[in-house]
């Protein structure tokens, strides 16, 4: 039976009406699922568990190589810490002298400043802010002292300390003290009040913070002196300290302690790619089986072993920035010139898996580092 005009036109009206309600419906959910984020947006906080809105958004995909110095073109060993009064975060890194001409021994790796980036988008591109104004006394070298591989963290009262390794002078080779220094900052570029943290020994570089649940400290650092094992000392408050002895039996530097999915992470540098060990109460830990970043990539830079790193939680992703020496490769890779010198921060997302982490360093790596 054919139908009238008029009655088409009702049916047509009722149609669209009902479309019209699903979609506010739709319309509505969404908006309630975004507005926990979109609050805490406003406040310059992130919420403790992202809506899936912000967890599924991959967000832009990160530069490759991620940093280049442009003074040394050495970056190494970076730290990444979120910057509330820039709303940005930064990186710190050891901006070792690749380029410097005339450098006897491995002087090109001392008389070095920590540099300073900045991410205006979450951490996929940085820009160069210039060095931390470091002020160190004369019995730990000064303005000629040598900084490396800092770790940073911040205190309830908002005081930022930073964990410097502190050579005192510019030396040819690695017969020399090695210090780990605490020194404080309310703006994260000015650092003043160095006091050397009582360890074991002066020979000791490459310090890892991390809050533990009770509210005290606890330090990881290489002990050089004790064939580069890992060690690591307990604080109530940052500045009385108690070291505890050896953490792992394995040969190492630049250990980096994260919590992350349940459990306690460690990462450290093999020199052959980053090995990995995890644990449920940051004493006890348990090497994974396979490393990290041991085999080249093909990115620009990337196409040798990763090195020394830092991992950023956010939310329910991790990032891992590490350095390579990109010249360390083919016929000329054991020779010391400014190619195989030179050295650049790279990232990578990681994936984690029935307890065990893994990393592609050749997928293209979407990062959004949320506000803290």
């Amino acid at each position: 039976m054919k139908a009238s005009p008029r009655l088409s036109l009702l049916l047509l009206a009722c149609l669209a009406g009902s479309a019209a309600t699903a979609a506010g419906a739709a319309s509505g959910t969404r908006m309630a699922a975004e507005a926990p984020a979109m609050q805490a947006a406003s406040r310059g906080t992130a919420p403790a568990v992202a809506p899936a809105a912000v967890q599924d958004a991959s967000g832009p995909v990160a530069a490759k190589p991620l940093l280049r110095d442009p003074v040394f073109d050495g970056a190494a060993d970076p730290v990444l810490v979120y910057n509330p009064a820039r709303g940005r975060w930064w990186m710190f890194y050891t901006n070792r002298r690749a380029t410097a001409q005339g450098l006897p021994g491995v002087a090109w790796v001392h008389g070095t400043r920590i540099g300073i980036a900045e991410s205006p988008d979450g951490g996929a591109s940085w820009q160069y802010l210039g060095t931390a104004d470091i002020e160190l006394p004369p019995t730990m070298g000064g303005p000629d002292a040598t900084h490396w591989a800092p770790d940073i963290v911040r205190a309830d009262d908002g005081t930022y300390h930073m964990f410097l390794t502190v050579v005192p002078g510019v030396f040819e080779d690695w017969k020399h003290p090695r210090l780990i220094v605490h020194l404080d900052s309310r703006d994260l570029r000015t650092w003043r009040n160095a006091r050397v943290v009582p360890l074991v020994n002066e020979k000791v570089i490459d310090a890892s913070l991390a809050r533990l649940p009770d509210g005290g400290w606890r330090l990881w650092y290489n002990n050089e002196l004790d064939g580069k094992k890992t060690w690591y000392a307990d604080s109530p408050d940052l500045e009385q300290w108690i070291d505890r002895g050896r953490a792992l039996d394995q040969r190492g530097e630049g250990p980096k302690v994260f919590r992350w999915r349940g459990a306690w992470w460690m990462i450290i540098d093999l020199w052959r790619g980053l090995g990995v060990y995890r644990s449920q109460d940051a004493l006890h830990w348990t090497a994974q089986s396979n490393t990290l970043l041991d085999q080249p990539g093909t990115g620009e830079d990337d196409g040798v072993i990763g090195g020394h790193a830092d991992v950023v939680v956010s939310g329910e992703r991790a990032w891992i920035f590490y350095f390579t020496h990109p010249g360390r490769r083919g016929p000329d890779a054991k020779r010391d010139g400014p190619a195989q010198r030179r050295s650049v921060i790279q990232v990578a997302e990681l994936k984690e898996q029935g307890g065990v982490i893994s990393v592609d360093r050749d997928l293209p790596t979407h990062i959004r580092l949320l506000s803290k």
